[in-house]
């Protein structure tokens, strides 16, 4: 059984005229237990929507969503909610680190929703992406790219089965970049996790044995979103 399953899904958002743009149509998409994807596409053409959906976070009008076996879109906010916790760990472009707590306490407050906190586990994460020495800075105390590894950190909080990373090299320069796409894809080999992530940086898409473009999946003639 695929850990990820979409089958007919459609999004759509309605503009300040009234009118509604289609964003993703897809008829079918999966993901296999410990596989590695790269999805592309131009800017606006509903990368992060997909992922947003992927995780619970947004529904579709229409389709399913099976994750692990679990049908997603039928459950209620909260039930996504929980079923994210438990098995999707999600690397946000932007990090969306909590300005006012340190790198330790970022990972320690992920795991708040899942398994519970294990400061033992958070420290050792946090060693894992090298910064042993770091955890107790706060994300203005960090570089980018150090903020980018504790994000890396949190999202593997609660062994998660799919890692999601959206944009994960964005902000870095090019020789960062690489080493970060070194170590996200590293452990979530080591962790034995499926990672989707999403990306217009040919550098990054070329490292992947599987590249998917959302244009050859997504039978939308044109979108205007993120």
């Amino acid at each position: 059984m695929p850990l990820l399953e979409i089958n007919n899904l459609v999004k759509s958002y309605i503009a300040p005229d009234g009118e509604r743009t289609t964003i993703l149509n897809i008829p079918e998409f999966g993901l296999e237990k410990g596989e590695q994807v790269a999805l592309e596409g131009r800017s606006g053409s509903g990368k992060t929507t997909l992922l947003n959906i992927i995780a619970g976070i947004l529904r579709p009008e229409q389709g399913t969503v099976r994750l692990n076996g679990v049908e997603m879109t039928s459950l209620s906010e909260a039930g996504r909610d929980r079923l994210r916790a438990e098995n999707i760990g999600y690397v946000f472009q932007t990090f969306n680190l909590l300005q006012g707590y340190s790198a330790l306490e970022n990972v320690e407050l992920g795991m708040m929703f899942g398994r519970g906190v294990d400061k033992a586990y958070a420290r050792a994460l946090l060693d894992q992406v090298g910064l042993a020495d770091r955890i107790h800075h706060r994300p203005r105390q960090l570089s980018v790219g150090q903020q980018q590894r504790v994000a890396l950190a949190r999202a593997l909080a609660n062994h998660p089965k799919l890692v999601l990373a959206d944009e994960p090299t964005g902000n870095l320069d090019e020789h960062h970049a690489a080493e970060a796409l070194d170590l996200l894809r590293g452990i979530c080999d080591e962790h034995d996790a499926s990672l989707l992530l999403v990306s217009h940086d040919p550098g990054v898409l070329d490292c992947f044995e599987r590249r998917t473009n959302l244009s050859d999946i997504s039978h939308v003639r044109e979108t205007v979103v993120a």
